[in-house]
């Protein structure tokens, strides 16, 4: 297990007087899987070598309590020992409870193997086990064994010492050694094969591998539909640089290829990104002329561009399943066109050019004539621009401000200089219309190295504080005498000795510091930029008191901006490693209150502040020991640690930094602290973070739910507001649903409804709720509690956040009969159609959703039909908002179903008919099936049937027939069912060519797809055309395996369209022989 510990787990990175943890990813997950197999297992496999003693026990910290064990053991109060011995008498298991931890020691397999039998969480004892013992092989069989790099001659030493061995004691002993070591390579050598495998599914494109790709897609792009597979693939750029890639070099560090825009027959553009790992839809262009692009990846990661078209494409996917295409040979080249990604590769400076640009500059004027009749066909009206030169000045780019929030913040940039006013002995640059103050002489605090970092900041962050207007006291207003008497303070603090600077730094903090009045009028003077310069000193009080007054200001927006441009994070970042604990608390504090913005906390994270804060954390076991001055400093330095952070973690980036600083273990034990200071700032980290798998897996399987559910029962409504968001972002996943249940964290969700004066806790309250409704037994346990009745009572006068989650709630809830009854009988039903006329988006998907679910009850529908709430439904039809439409066609068809004249309803709404078949014109996947569901409600009506007929029904459902997803399969199947039933609309979908896709969707795995399908194809088999269709496509031998399912409604469907094709089949024959 050494080897594959060392060079497949994967590991965090070590902290400052700690070690590494195992990460929470999908590979260690496996690994852990196999070793706590091996370890359960070994005993009934290896008899022998389950007994053999290790050289040293097997040590860790363990959650399993000495009471647990039980038969062969001696149990006290704190300590468990086991009655099998070692030849030196030593029990081979010693579980002891001392000072608040248990420690377990173990010397076989026998007695590991007893361990995990007798623990609770198998997961969390083996990563415990192995995070304590990095090398299993060194402890089990000595240090001899130990793993090594390079060549290994352990086995043959062993060996060597056999043959030497007299002794018939000493050689079974030395047998029984190697026979251990045998086994432990062997598991060792699987292992290391699994990681391969699953490491080698892990694509690595190859810029050679994607520019063949895509030139083999332009040989077979045209606009034969019929004949093509795509309209158009063209690069985003021309220029290639010598390694083969076509993305600026700032993002070739990222992995990206290149990028290219694809048109395909049936849908919009596409703009995909290629890189190493992948292809995958981005973020498209923000400009008409393709620049700025967005590489924030939307959607999974494919292994190709075919891959990923199919998925994207039903014609794509249709046409290269039979591989009859025209090869366009002149053209293969000669349709691409020039765009430039600007916005990415800075501020257009070309003057540094290769001589080879030049040469390529030399061909352009032969060159345009053909861009231009390539825009031509592209349909853009651009002016075509020359080759595309790569902008070298990037590597010269500073991490400035300039280069930071051109990219950062998307600040419109303002061309030309601005004036330079030099101020005791400050300049003040004027870029982007905002001020920032420089000392000179200060050295730059961003390293050149950290510059591609720069540029990998997490976009999907929102930006909390908006550009504010630059607020100076003007120069012939009326200033505070405040304003006056800090000036003098500034004056003694630049020029005053060492006494005088402290006795400057008390009279400063005896001013109001909360007013704005007073910070900024130490901003006016000067005194930020001494402030900051104090904390160079090697004079501990200048620091504390000037962090004092810095963390007090910095709540100001205009000043935490102010700091950061003058490269006060930096030295603060410095002070994190300080010895003193005030002066780490303080610099903790202040950095928390500057990293509200995006630039700050990307600056705290490129100088190594993520890893310290984290370091902050480790403040020993809490609890265990007694409350002196010294673990009391040592808990306020954790808590400002976790304030940090919690700020930081508003960041993609920074998340992914904590965890890999092992981070997740220390906010694990720090959520056991009874310290409510402590909590808040650890809880507010842990649900920012939430929104991250890696740490929502974590926090289930390191028993943080547990503590999140306990802190719920707190009298401190902040604290309680974050457990419940935690829980909230958490409750995705079924597991941890199972586990809020379990620990009895549904109750205090409920009792915090009642507190609806504040509406954070209740939005945080109502979304966990929401979420945990998701599973049916925690359903139960809400009814049980009437949450049902409280829920209704919110459905007024709150926020729309608040709204969100109460009819997302009420929305899940109402999937059981019960509880639908129970929502109408409270009067919930003309407050939801009443959410109806609303514009929030989130909340329509979910109104929607509730009022589809209740329409499922003939009394709520009744209702529903009396508020108008079918014709607004309707209404919501017209959304722009795909999720709205499909959650609205939906909702409508249960309506349709339970109204009791149905189709006069429908009928009754102008232009209602027309618009619902319009929309099989989407290209979303989810409008698409659930329009095709409620189309095939409406078809019931005959009259309404024969409207939308009118309204070319027909042919939209037959086009999407090649379709290759099943949701979409099944309620398309059951349109055409449906349609087949007036007119020659059979007969239609023949010609349509609707009959031979159908006879694919026999091979989904979904049985509700085979139903449909077959009473589809039972419909048209009533057409003796699109009998030999079906026949030809190979659907007898299909739907003869169908007739023996247990299904009724299959069997009889699959049974009438057999029976169709036998009679057409007979009369042939009949006919041929009279």
């Amino acid at each position: 297990m050494g080897q594959t510990l060392t060079r497949a787990a994967q590991w965090t990175s070590v902290s400052e007087g700690g070690q590494g943890k195992l990460e929470f990813t999908p590979l260690n997950e496996a690994l852990l899987n196999e070793i706590i197999k091996f370890a359960e297992g070994f005993a009934s496999k290896h008899q022998q070598e389950a007994q053999t003693v290790f050289r040293s026990p097997l040590a860790w910290e363990t959650q399993i309590a000495p009471s647990a064990f039980s038969g062969a053991y001696e149990v006290s109060d704190n300590k468990a020992v086991s009655e099998a011995k070692a030849p030196d008498g030593q029990p081979l298991l010693v579980l002891e409870a001392a000072g608040g931890k248990n420690t377990v020691s173990v010397s076989s397999f026998d007695q590991l193997s007893a361990v995990l039998k007798y623990s609770g969480d198998k997961m969390r004892e083996a990563r415990a086990c192995l995070e304590a013992n990095r090398d299993p092989a060194a402890k089990i069989l000595g240090d001899g064994y130990a793993t090594i790099e390079g060549e290994d001659n352990s086995m043959l030493r062993l060996l060597e010492k056999v043959k030497k061995e007299d002794g018939q004691e000493e050689g079974e002993t030395l047998q029984a050694t190697m026979r251990l070591l045998v086994i432990l390579q062997q598991f060792d050598m699987q292992l290391l094969n699994m990681s391969l495998q699953h490491i080698s599914k892990e694509v690595r494109l190859t810029p050679a591998a994607v520019n063949s790709e895509v030139k083999l897609l332009q040989s077979f792009s045209g606009d034969d539909r019929d004949k093509t597979v795509l309209k158009s693939i063209q690069y985003t750029s021309d220029y290639e640089f010598n390694n083969g890639c076509r993305a600026p070099p700032w993002r070739q560090v990222h992995g990206d290829i290149c990028y290219v825009v694809i048109k395909p027959h049936d849908t919009d553009l596409l703009s995909v990104s290629a890189s190493t790992a992948g292809v995958y839809i981005n973020g498209g262009f923000e400009k008409e002329n393709f620049s700025d692009l967005k590489h924030e990846r939307e959607g999974e990661i494919y292994k190709d561009l075919v891959t990923l078209l199919k998925e994207k494409s039903a014609v794509f996917a249709e046409n290269i399943a039979k591989q009859d295409f025209t090869l366009r040979e002149d053209e293969t080249t000669g349709n691409q066109y020039d765009i430039m990604d600007s916005g990415d590769e800075g501020d257009g400076d070309n003057t540094h050019r290769t001589n080879e640009d030049a040469k390529k500059d030399s061909k352009e004027p032969q060159k345009a004539d053909k861009q231009k009749s390539n825009l031509k066909k592209t349909g853009k009206d651009r002016t075509p621009r020359k080759q595309p030169q790569p902008s070298l000045k990037w590597k010269n780019l500073g991490l400035g401000e300039e280069a930071d929030e051109k990219k950062e913040e998307k600040d419109q940039i303002r061309e030309g200089s601005a004036g330079k006013k030099e101020k005791k002995k400050v300049t003040v640059q004027e870029s982007k219309g905002r001020v920032h103050p420089v000392i000179k002489g200060r050295k730059s605090k961003t390293p050149a190295q950290d510059q591609e970092d720069t540029f990998s900041e997490s976009s999907t962050e929102s930006e909390e504080e908006e550009e504010s207007p630059d607020r100076r006291q003007e120069a012939n207003s009326d200033l505070p005498s405040e304003y006056w008497q800090i000036q003098k303070l500034v004056k003694y603090l630049k020029g005053g000795n060492q006494t005088a600077t402290i006795i400057a730094l008390c009279s400063m903090r005896d001013f109001n510091l909360t007013q704005e009045t007073c910070q900024l009028a130490i901003r006016d003077v000067g005194g930020l930029e001494v402030l900051i310069n104090l904390l160079d000193t090697e004079e501990i009080k200048c620091k504390i008191g000037s962090l004092k007054i810095l963390k007090e200001i910095s709540h100001n927006a205009q000043i935490r901006r102010a700091i950061a441009d003058l490269g006060g994070l930096q030295t603060m970042v410095k002070i994190l490693k300080s010895p003193d604990k005030d002066l780490k608390c303080l610099a903790a504090e202040t950095i928390a209150n500057v990293a509200k913005f995006r630039r700050a906390r990307r600056t705290v994270r490129q100088h190594g502040g993520i890893k310290k804060l984290v370091g902050l954390l480790d403040c020993g076991p809490l609890g265990s020991v007694p409350m002196t001055p010294e673990v009391e400093k040592d808990i306020e330095v954790a808590r400002c640690g976790a304030l940090a952070l919690w700020s930081c973690s508003k960041s993609t980036k920074n998340k992914q930094a904590i965890r890999k600083a092992g981070g997740i273990p220390l906010l694990a034990r720090l959520l056991k602290s009874s310290h409510e200071n402590m909590l808040i700032p650890v809880v507010g980290t842990l649900q920012e973070c939430a929104s991250e798998q890696s740490y929502r897996l974590a926090i289930r399987t390191e028993g943080m739910i547990e503590d999140l559910v306990t802190n719920l029962r707190s009298e401190n409504q902040v604290l309680q507001m974050h457990c419940a968001s935690a829980i909230f972002k958490c409750a995705e996943e079924k597991e941890t649903r199972d586990l809020v249940r379990q620990y009895g964290g549904l109750d205090p969700l409920v009792s915090l409804l009642d507190k609806s004066d504040n509406k954070e806790l209740l939005a945080a309250a109502t979304g966990a709720i929401w979420k945990c409704a998701i599973s049916p037994e925690n359903v139960e346990r809400f009814q049980e509690l009437k949450a049902i009745e409280k829920l209704v009572s919110l459905l007024q006068n709150q926020p729309e956040e608040v709204l969100v989650n109460v009819v997302g709630a009420l929305g899940e809830c109402a999937q059981e009969p019960q509880n639908r009854m129970s929502i109408r009988k409270a009067g919930g039903i003309p407050p939801l159609v009443n959410l109806l006329t609303g514009t929030n988006q989130s909340l329509l998907v979910n109104v929607t959703k509730a009022v589809g679910a209740c329409a499922t009850e003939t009394e709520n529908m009744t209702i529903i039909d009396r508020l108008d709430g079918v014709r607004l439904l309707w209404s919501l039809l017209k959304n722009q908002n795909p999720e709205v439409q499909a959650s609205a066609a939906w909702a409508i068809c249960p309506c349709i179903e339970n109204a009791k004249d149905a189709g006069e309803m429908v009928r009754s709404f102008v232009g209602g008919l027309e618009l619902i078949v319009s929309l099989l014109k989407s290209e979303h996947k989810e409008v698409l099936a659930s329009v095709c569901a409620a189309i095939a409600n409406i078809a019931k009506d005959e009259e309404n049937l024969a409207v939308i007929t009118d309204h070319g029904v027909v042919p939209m459902l037959a086009k999407l027939t090649n379709t290759t997803d099943d949701k979409l399969r099944r309620h398309l199947a059951e349109a055409i069912a449906r349609c087949c039933m007036w007119g020659n609309n059979r007969v239609a979908f023949g010609e349509a060519n609707a009959v031979a896709p159908l006879v694919r969707y026999l091979k989904s795995p979904d049985e509700s797809v085979h139903r449909a399908t077959a009473q589809a194809l039972f419909q048209l088999s009533r057409d003796p055309e699109n009998c030999i269709t079906m026949h030809n496509a190979g659907v007898v031998k299909l739907l003869l395996d169908m007739v023996g399912s247990t299904d009724e409604a299959l069997q009889e469907a699959a049974a009438g369209c057999i029976g169709n094709i036998r009679r057409l089949a007979l009369a042939n024959e009949k006919a041929k022989y009279p």
